[in-house]
């Protein structure tokens, strides 16, 4: 007995000795990092303090350090920022669905401000901006060097107001101005309406209104069709839809699934990550649904598309997506600001991480450009059919209802076919829905 106590004694002694062996370096190594950063928040001082007094202007105090706070949460990613008590309330107005400006999502790259999306019915969109685009100049002032809050301070103003901005486009060789007017942004979170026997859903944000509107148009255009079973399905479309509210995005996914993983975030610490789950009720009573995307489409619309794309709900049809995949908390702050800070990425029912990949369409359709100018009102070649040739047989092998019917069909082929001329890839995704409905049938 006495033996064993004293192994145990020397068990513990001896465990202790190596805690401390361990342990020491750990907290040597603990205190010199945190040395290290104590003397570097000491340099920050001290230069803070020379700016002060040895600049050769007079500057405001408050707007260095916050200069300094955006420029250590814009190295970390594009995404990250300051937000002051001022452009904190205005992300607010934002996601509110109305606020003044052009009605363009922006994010910046290299150095330059890069055009995620104009948003429907805006300045930006009437003037034809385009995803992709670079603004490098607001009136004439260049934007390399500043942040991107302060390049889109630089395009806020009265509305009523005129604002020339200098864009840099793919495959166009020299930069061109583009002259805006400032108005009231007034977003309609989702437009519904019925093409043929298609529902065509266009969602252009995801702002706290996107659901109820979404919920409400769907249910609109049903009820206008006699009923789900009337329809031959849904068309999605998320293209340029910049993104915006992460449980919007949740809500839109859900309305289309009866189960299954919709969206999972992962964070920093393994336990800070959450799974999004579809509850039971369809929406659209299981009805063939096709989501459009395209570069302008990003961030929520993302998560919409693969969610619907991994549960084998839906077809993307379009181009990439823009490749948004990270998720940002907004935290606020004692001066009435924020910061908005990169906190998880998020991930698709299967697993994938979309960041800076983006989302693969299902079936790449390209928007064609428009036609030029210089050929327009050309008409199109004529062809003559049998019934133009005269003395031709009539049929008459079909009854007055199935005449009627064919005519019924034949117009809404043209009408879509009429389509294709203003919008090439919704009018592709009526006709892939119109073949599934063939093939279902069969």
């Amino acid at each position: 007995m006495k033996k064993f106590a004293i192994s145990a004694v020397t068990g513990s002694v001896l465990a202790v000795l190596a805690t401390t062996q361990i342990a020491g370096p750990l907290i040597a190594q603990e205190a010199a990092d945190n040395s290290t950063v104590y003397e570097q928040l000491d340099l920050f001082g001290d230069i803070f303090d020379r700016i002060r007094s040895q600049y050769v202007e007079e500057v405001d105090e408050k707007q260095l350090i916050e200069a300094a706070i955006n420029g250590m949460l814009t190295s970390l990613d594009p995404h990250s920022s300051y937000l002051s008590a001022d452009a904190a309330d205005d992300m607010r107005v934002q996601t509110s669905g109305e606020f003044g400006g052009l009605g363009i999502e922006v994010t910046q790259e290299d150095g330059w401000v890069k055009v995620v999306a104009p948003m429907d019915g805006t300045p930006a969109a009437n003037a034809g901006l385009q995803s992709g685009d670079f603004i490098t100049q607001v009136n004439g002032e260049s934007l390399l060097g500043l942040t991107l809050d302060q390049a889109v301070d630089m395009m806020r103003g009265p509305v009523g107001s005129e604002i020339v901005i200098t864009i840099v486009r793919e495959g166009q060789t020299e930069p061109f101005d583009v002259s805006l007017i400032r108005d009231t942004i007034k977003l309609t979170a989702v437009r519904a309406r019925t093409e043929g026997n298609t529902v065509v859903l266009r969602v252009a944000t995801f702002s706290g209104q996107t659901f109820p509107d979404l919920m409400a148009g769907l249910s609109d255009q049903i009820e206008a069709a006699g009923g789900a079973e009337n329809l031959n399905g849904v068309v999605l479309d998320l293209r340029n839809n910049p993104g915006g509210l992460l449980d919007q995005a949740i809500y839109v996914a859900d309305a289309f699934l009866e189960s299954g993983e919709i969206v999972s975030t992962r964070g920093r610490n393994p336990q800070d990550g959450e799974r999004f789950n579809a509850t039971p009720g369809d929406l659209t009573g299981g009805l063939p649904v096709v989501v459009l995307i395209n570069g302008g489409s990003a961030s929520a619309s993302e998560i919409v598309a693969g969610a619907l794309q991994d549960q084998n709900r839906a077809v993307v049809v379009g181009t990439k997506s823009f490749g948004k995949g990270s998720v940002q908390s907004v935290m606020q702050l004692r001066d009435d600001g924020a910061i908005r800070l990169t906190t998880a990425r998020y991930y698709t029912p299967s697993g994938r991480s979309i960041q800076a990949l983006g989302i693969q369409p299902d079936i790449i359709v390209e928007q064609p450009m428009p036609k030029d100018p210089a050929t327009e009102g050309e008409e199109e070649p004529q062809f003559r059919s049998e019934a133009d040739l005269r003395g031709a047989l009539t049929n008459d092998s079909l009854t007055e209802d199935e005449l009627k019917q064919r005519e019924e069909e034949a117009a809404r082929a043209e009408a879509t076919a009429a389509l294709r001329d203003e919008d090439y890839q919704l009018a592709y995704a009526i006709d892939l829905l119109r073949g599934l409905t063939v093939l279902k049938s069969e």
